[in-house]
């Protein structure tokens, strides 16, 4: 606390200042100075002064100030504080009061006793010295509240990927069955391309399935397609393989653990033989084109897909009543949503001739119909139209082990997300009425073979729409000037064409 300070005559309220803490005149030595503290010869002292205020009220001990630098408060300027003050006044070298800073550092300059340093009260009175602290504490609170929006987001999508990632099921039966037959199966030629063996399942089995006929504890390849996805990525080849395609089929292990036996038989039995070993094995066998994955797709995942890019669109040319593929629609454009797009890609008897072959042909175009309208609406950049198509699909999704991760099937969306819709391309192998069964499809050849050397070799592969059979007489270059054989051309649509175009 401040001593008390009296303008009246008499002893200062501290001990007698030493002569070395005096403030001294410039140019006078501390040696002329008497040894008990008062004023020697006052002569220098008072001339120097002049007019001069007394200097700052000493304060008693205890207090802030050195008590060696108190006044005589019985005269104007006692034990040379007039001389600091002529100092100070003349050659303007000594402490000052308003620089706060006097010779000995415990000296209290300001005769304010309440001036005292305030950082709050420097900041209130400096407007330009507040900004940088407020800038400061405001980017604290910027910084953090990023850091837990990062986190928050990391969660929830960490979440999704588990649980879309949980969805897949992994068929190991069918990489077991590979494995033993390794030796069997054929080389890959082009490492870079990719073969996938999309299998649509017909089974009744699973949530939702019920309603499509009675669970008899087996299922067959409703549909199979053989993807065909260039090593540059700037094409995509669907091939179908008809269900009632008669092929060799190899001796399969069944669910049970027994096998049958090899034997002549149309195509969709091998999946009811023995699951998707048996008919990747098939598939190989009558192409020679090594299949490095296989997805399988039931009713559900299929009607879920189709709803979350909100329907698919069609133009019809006759209505369609077919109670099996519980389808009613009317003629014209329309679009078609789950459970209506599955009955039009099934239906067969009362559609057009009633043929699978036609049929073939139907999905086809709503498949491409389909890839159009995901790449066109941007779905595959855009993580909030992506989720919902990601999970429709992985809930009704068994794949093998390659490819049962959504790591796994994001790489491979994402390497050919850029394929241009005319490039995504759909046909089916080249077949005909069988000769012991027109009921039955066979392969026609050299066609067919000329088909998959091609897929085999990563070569381009052209369609055109013409209907009744292989279009021979169209025979385009596949862009390749050295190569002697022209691309041939097969019966086929693609991506670009739209259904009611």
């Amino acid at each position: 606390m401040d001593a008390d300070v009296t303008d009246s005559a008499g002893t200062p309220a501290g001990p007698d200042d030493r002569a070395e803490d005096q403030p001294v005149k410039s140019g006078t030595p501390r040696d002329g100075l008497p040894e008990d503290g008062t004023t020697g010869g006052g002569t220098a002292g008072d001339s120097a002064a002049g007019d001069i205020e007394p200097g700052p009220a000493a304060k008693e001990p205890g207090a802030d100030a050195d008590p060696g630098a108190g006044s005589d408060p019985g005269a104007d300027a006692d034990d040379g504080s007039g001389a600091g003050a002529a100092s100070k006044a003349g050659s303007g070298t000594g402490p000052t009061a308003e620089s706060g800073t006097p010779d000995d550092p415990e000296a209290e300059a300001d005769p304010d006793p309440e001036a005292e340093a305030d950082p709050e009260a420097e900041a209130e009175a400096d407007p330009a010295a507040e900004a940088p602290k407020r800038k400061h504490h405001w980017l604290r609170w910027a910084a953090l509240g990023t850091s837990l929006v990062l986190l928050a987001s990391a969660a929830v999508g960490w979440w999704f990927y588990r649980k879309l990632d949980a969805n897949i099921t992994t068929d190991t039966t069918a990489a077991a069955e590979l494995e033993t037959y390794e030796k069997e199966r054929p080389k890959q030629v082009v490492l870079d391309a990719q073969n996938i063996l999309l299998l649509g399942s017909d089974s009744r089995s699973g949530k939702g399935n019920s309603k499509y006929g009675r669970d008899g504890g087996s299922q067959r390849s409703d549909t199979a397609i053989l993807l065909h996805i260039a090593a540059d990525r700037r094409s995509a080849t669907a091939m179908s393989v008809p269900r009632d395609l008669m092929v060799d089929i190899p001796s399969c292990r069944q669910p049970d653990g027994t096998r049958t036996r090899e034997q002549f038989a149309q195509f969709n039995w091998a999946f009811e033989f023995g699951g998707a070993g048996c008919t990747i094995r098939t598939v190989e066998g009558f192409t020679g084109v090594r299949i490095d994955h296989h997805m399988v797709v039931d009713f559900s995942g299929f009607k879920g897909m189709v709803d979350a890019v909100h329907g698919v669109e069609v133009c019809l040319k006759e209505p369609i009543n077919d109670t099996d593929a519980h389808l009613k629609l009317k003629a014209g454009k329309q679009t078609l949503h789950g459970e209506q797009a599955l009955g039009y890609v099934r239906a067969r008897k009362s559609i057009g001739n009633g043929s699978d072959t036609e049929r073939i042909e139907r999905q086809q175009q709503f498949l491409g119909a389909l890839v159009k309208k995901v790449q066109s609406n941007g779905v595959l950049l855009n993580p909030t139209r992506l989720y919902p198509v990601l999970d429709a699909a992985t809930k009704s999704l068994t794949t093998d082990p390659g490819l049962d991760s959504l790591r796994d099937l994001y790489d491979l969306t994402r390497s050919i997300r850029h394929v241009p819709t005319e490039k995504v391309q759909f046909l089916t192998v080249p077949r005909q009425p069988y000769s012991a069964d027109p009921n039955r499809d066979e392969l026609v050849q050299p066609d067919a073979n000329q088909l998959f050397k091609r897929l085999r070799e990563d070569k381009p592969v052209s369609v055109a729409p013409e209907k009744g059979g292989v279009p021979k007489d169209k025979k385009p270059s596949d862009g390749d000037s050295a190569s002697p054989t022209p691309a041939p051309t097969f019966t086929g649509t693609n991506a670009a064409a739209g259904m009611c175009e």
